[in-house]
């Protein structure tokens, strides 16, 4: 039996995101239809799933894989992240990771409130040792295949450390999930010399470059984010938020442009049919839906962030994004090296 041929079950946060129970469901039917291996939890307003699930008319197949869970309540998107931990205690949300806590599941996904989500996965799940605050994750399109970038909102404000941390944290996901050896690791900063950069870029710098565990290649420009020359960009939550949201703003910009030139004349009309298969896998390249789903590293279970306004086909692929986590016991394996790391604990 290959690692993908493993059974796996993951609770689903059914209600999270900007659409309720619709995507959700939908997108768990897409992920057990590609995953024979796959069972899910949906957690959530039992009325509103079965409702959803009756719409769909292959549902029945997989019903041996899916199974449910009442929550009588539900975060909200504009829900602080303070009162969805203290107020929304029997959520969706809180349940859905409480079963990744008591090991009925092996990971959770969730399309919901990001700042809720990182509050009450740190309250269920628990930090692993060293680790002070969790980072996300995310895979990003490049010249030669992909790479990953974090912090891309969790930490708005991090010290040198931290950003320390997110470096050894995300190239062991990349060891773990790709199967690459020594991923290169490079800080995203405003220039590539070393004098470039506020304090926190600097030391982190000069402390990366040290590490005996990570293959540290400098800094990378926002420009090169999207060479392949490093397989994992570091950064704080602040710029590595504006610089997702900024590609996939220039994705869709550049998406409807094209499709405005070939639809200026007939001859353009002409054109853009003998250029559509080209034109079909550059979409399927660049489409952010393909590399939704961000990873919590640094928590003691797996945790997985979806688009809050993702489609069915994009909440499917975080789905089997928590999956390959789980099967490879991701934070297990960050365990290990965190306890091999003299230098994981904080100054």
């Amino acid at each position: 039996m290959t690692l993908a041929d493993q059974p796996v079950s993951l609770a689903i946060d059914a209600m999270g995101g900007d659409s309720g129970p619709h995507y959700q469901v939908a997108g768990a039917l897409l992920a057990l239809a590609a995953d024979p291996s796959l069972s899910v939890t949906l957690v959530g307003d039992l009325d509103q799933i079965k409702a959803r699930l009756a719409q769909h008319q292959l549902s029945h197949h997989y019903a041996e894989r899916i199974h449910l869970l009442h929550s009588e309540t539900w975060v909200r998107m504009d829900d602080a992240p303070s009162f969805a931990l203290r107020q929304r205690k029997n959520s969706s949300m809180h349940l859905a990771l409480r079963l990744v806590a008591e090991g009925q599941s092996a990971a959770c996904v969730s399309a919901g409130n990001t700042g809720a989500l990182m509050a009450i996965g740190r309250q269920v799940l628990g930090m692993l040792p060293g680790i002070e605050r969790p980072a996300i994750s995310t895979v990003i399109p490049t010249r030669r295949g992909v790479s990953y970038l974090l912090d891309i909102g969790a930490n708005v404000d991090c010290q040198a450390a931290h950003l320390v941390q997110f470096a050894l944290m995300g190239s062991v996901m990349v060891r773990c999930v790709d199967g690459l050896p020594q991923p290169s690791v490079a800080l995203l900063n405003v220039g590539h010399e070393s004098i470039k950069g506020n304090a926190q870029v600097k030391l982190a710098a000069q402390r990366l470059e040290q590490h005996p565990a990570l293959n540290y290649q400098g800094y990378i420009e926002g420009h090169a984010i999207f060479s392949g020359d490093v397989q994992l960009v570091v950064c704080d939550g602040f710029v590595g938020n504006i610089a997702l949201k900024t590609s996939e703003g220039l994705a869709r910009f550049l998406s409807e442009q094209i499709q405005q030139i070939f639809a200026r004349s007939l001859y353009s009309r002409l054109v853009s049919i003998m250029a559509r298969p080209i034109l079909k896998r550059l979409k399927e390249q660049m489409d952010p839906v393909r590399y939704n789903g961000g990873s919590f590293l640094g928590l003691r279970g797996s945790l997985v962030k979806s688009h809050g306004n993702a489609d069915a086909r994009g909440f499917a692929f975080a789905i089997q994004r928590a999956a390959i986590e789980a099967r490879q016991k991701l934070p297990e394996q960050l365990l290990r090296e965190l306890q091999r790391d003299e230098s994981a604990s904080f100054d």
